[in-house]
């Protein structure tokens, strides 16, 4: 397993939409809901939440698809339309990137996976923390001190 090189640049399918994250993810994931599963047309996605002042997009203007809801808004590539990362209204201090759109991911592993109810009973991850949903609020801030101690 590699480790993560800052800063790291990704971006979509097409290249049209390209990010650079420049600081270390405060916790990485494997979601099992089934929204992500349709919005990947696979059994999760991979995500790792990034400090906002070390994450930018850095060519074209991703737009919001998937939900449009007034709460969770998942940013894609207007012509590709590869789903790249989500911002969560009122929790502006971090942005969930899909570790898959950066160029290297060799680094990647999800520390947590979430929502195992809705999970596909083949599937396996090796994340550390497994969760039937989400983890309580007051989990996280053992769940990110634990993440970046890791070694």
């Amino acid at each position: 397993m590699s480790t993560l090189k800052l800063p790291s640049a990704g971006g979509c399918r097409c290249r049209q939409v390209r990010l650079k994250i420049n600081a270390k993810p405060l916790l990485t994931m494997a979601c099992h809901c089934t929204g992500c599963q349709r919005m990947t047309a696979g059994p999760y996605s991979l995500s790792a939440a990034i400090p906002s002042d070390g994450f930018e997009v850095t060519e074209g203007k991703p737009v919001i698809g998937g939900l449009h809801g007034d709460t969770i808004h998942h940013y894609f590539c207007p012509h590709c339309m590869s789903w790249l990362f989500t911002k969560l209204e009122g929790v502006d201090w971090f942005v969930n990137v899909r570790a898959t759109m950066l160029d290297d991911v060799s680094w990647f592993t999800p520390f947590i996976e979430t929502w195992t109810t809705e999970k596909l009973p083949w599937v396996t991850t090796p994340a550390k923390h497994s969760y039937a949903a989400l983890p309580a609020m007051e989990e996280y801030e053992g769940l990110t001190k634990e993440y970046m101690e890791r070694g």
